[in-house]
């Protein structure tokens, strides 16, 4: 009898150890903390990724531990079928059983996405699709869009008024549709009665103010000088005078990067050639900055007509209210171009 109690206690006593080394293992590969260090990381998950390509992401991140116990989880529940993309954060002291249900349920973490202040929309594509799972080419085939184009009250022309450069929280899988949308809701927020006010005081709608305004982001980089130049041109606009904006020359010729216009340049036949045709441009010849919107709808109050780049090359103008003053500034400036080659 004392045999047999021996044997069903020693029977017992291996299946404690086996359940608990189970036990334990359960635990170190499930449910105990797998992250180490202080700092938060992320993952991108796509349509096509699967458990293997995941699992191969996760082992990058710095300060993971025991990857063992993700893949029975996954298979358990069939993550294959039901992949979620996202933007998933992966933080200390998460479990992996923490980390599976956050990548099955789609709890993805946004992203901070900037819109740029570029001169053209294929740049803004490019831009765009670097930091959101949909890729440039397909957000540049939405925004050439005409159907869309149309829907939103724009033409081709005055449609980058549309984008207001900022920092938005979206989902990195936000489509080309979505963001399109968002920057709809986004442009709207913008453009409040307070600025539509102060464009009308000025005379001009929003979409004539974002023109403006990418004039005199391609004029200055300067943000201290925008108001003034912003006047200038303001100045111009109410006295009926071509506003002869060299930078709408260059976006007319479509060469961004000339540094001397000469009259030959000014001859071409182009609504954007402000030296030719009066008023505004159709549409803005860049998506402008903020701090070049805001110049416009609060510009500098003065009397300058003209400006001319500084011969020191600084990257500020010479103004001037009469044309003789103007001429003088240009001499200096157009021998500081000679002295340096600069055709």
């Amino acid at each position: 009898m004392k045999k047999h109690l021996l044997t069903i206690g020693i029977a017992v006593a291996n299946l404690l150890i086996v359940g608990g080394v189970a036990g334990y293992m359960v635990y170190d590969r499930i449910l105990a903390p797998q992250v180490d260090g202080t700092e938060v990381c992320y993952i991108q998950v796509y349509p096509d990724d699967n458990t293997s390509t995941v699992a191969e992401k996760l082992s990058a991140i710095e300060g993971m531990g025991n990857m063992q116990g993700f893949a029975p989880l996954m298979k358990h529940y069939k993550y294959d079928e039901r992949v979620k993309p996202g933007n998933y954060a992966i933080r200390p002291g998460d479990s992996m059983r923490g980390i599976c249900l956050r990548l099955l349920s789609g709890n993805q973490t946004p992203v901070r996405l900037v819109v740029p202040s570029v001169r053209t929309l294929d740049r803004l594509a490019g831009a765009v699709g670097k930091q959101l799972m949909t890729d440039s080419a397909t957000i540049m085939t939405t925004l050439s869009d005409l159907h869309l184009i149309d829907s939103l009250g724009y033409t081709v022309a005055t449609f980058p008024t549309l984008f207001i450069p900022n920092t938005y929280e979206v989902y990195w899988t936000l489509s080309a549709e979505q963001f399109v949308a968002r920057m709809k809701k986004e442009h709207a927020r913008y453009w409040n009665e307070e600025r539509r006010a102060k464009a009308r005081a000025q005379g001009l709608t929003p979409e004539e103010v974002v023109t403006l305004a990418s004039i005199v982001d391609e004029e200055t980089n300067k943000n201290d000088e925008k108001p003034m130049v912003a006047g200038l041109y303001l100045n111009r606009l109410k006295r009926g005078m071509l506003l002869q904006a060299d930078p709408t020359v260059k976006y007319a010729h479509g060469k961004f990067d000339l540094r001397r216009i000469l009259l030959a340049h000014l001859t071409i036949d182009s609504p954007y050639n402000t030296y030719k045709y009066a008023g505004l441009p159709p549409g803005p010849i860049r998506i402008p900055s903020t701090s070049a919107i805001e110049s416009v709808l609060n510009p500098a109050k003065h009397n300058y007509i003209y400006m001319c780049a500084k011969e020191d090359f600084s990257g500020y103008h010479n103004f001037a209210s009469t044309l003789s003053q103007h001429n003088a500034n240009a001499r200096r400036y157009q021998q500081a171009l000679n002295q340096r080659g600069i055709k």
